[in-house]
């Protein structure tokens, strides 16, 4: 367990010192979650573009899952205790942080990753039928949203794979309770 924190930690140093005086307003502006308010009215057009008066149930589960997303999330963080690179102790004289921000105490796992990773995977299954290039460019979005967290010195790698794994398990959940929920009520207008 102490190599693979070894490895986390080396490879976070790594990724978080990739930074340059131009990118830290682009990564600042990437982990902000109200910044991409236009991008989830743009997905929930399309959903609705496509999907007529069922979006109302598809858009209920996207609530659904966001939420399960994110309170998991936390309520592991909690469980498992580990401190974020910007609490670390060994590492803080080491790290690019901004704008004095260090994030809570607990980083494992990121509520980001979780979050952008389970509306990326979520929306994939109703719209990459529809748009060739959806999920690409959904997770292509995930993985910038959740290298941010990297680059702004509050999460290690293992925190992200931790999040980008619960996301994508729980959008599968989400999405087969969906497709339940879909058989039998939407069919039979319940």
């Amino acid at each position: 367990m102490e190599q693979l924190i070894q490895i986390d930690q080396s490879l976070f140093l790594f990724l978080n010192s990739l930074h340059a005086n131009w990118l830290d307003g682009v990564m600042w502006w990437l982990s902000d979650k109200f910044i991409w308010i236009p991008l989830y009215l743009f997905v929930l057009g399309l959903i609705i573009k496509n999907y007529g008066w069922k979006a109302i149930g598809i858009i209920i589960f996207t609530a659904i899952l966001i939420s399960l997303s994110d309170q998991i999330s936390v309520w592991i963080k909690f469980a498992v205790e580990r401190a974020r690179p910007s609490h670390t102790e060994s590492l803080k004289e080491n790290i690019h942080t901004l704008n004095n921000y260090f994030g809570g105490a607990y980083g494992f796992i990121s509520s980001h990753a979780s979050n952008s990773f389970a509306l990326a995977a979520f929306t994939s299954f109703f719209l990459a039928p529809q748009y060739k290039y959806y999920k690409y460019w959904a997770f292509i979005w995930a993985l910038l949203v959740s290298y941010s967290r990297i680059y702004l010195g509050v999460h290690f790698p293992a925190d992200i794979i931790g999040g980008a794994a619960l996301g994508i398990l729980l959008a599968f959940f989400v999405h087969q309770l969906y497709q339940v929920f879909s058989k039998r009520c939407l069919s039979n207008y319940c």
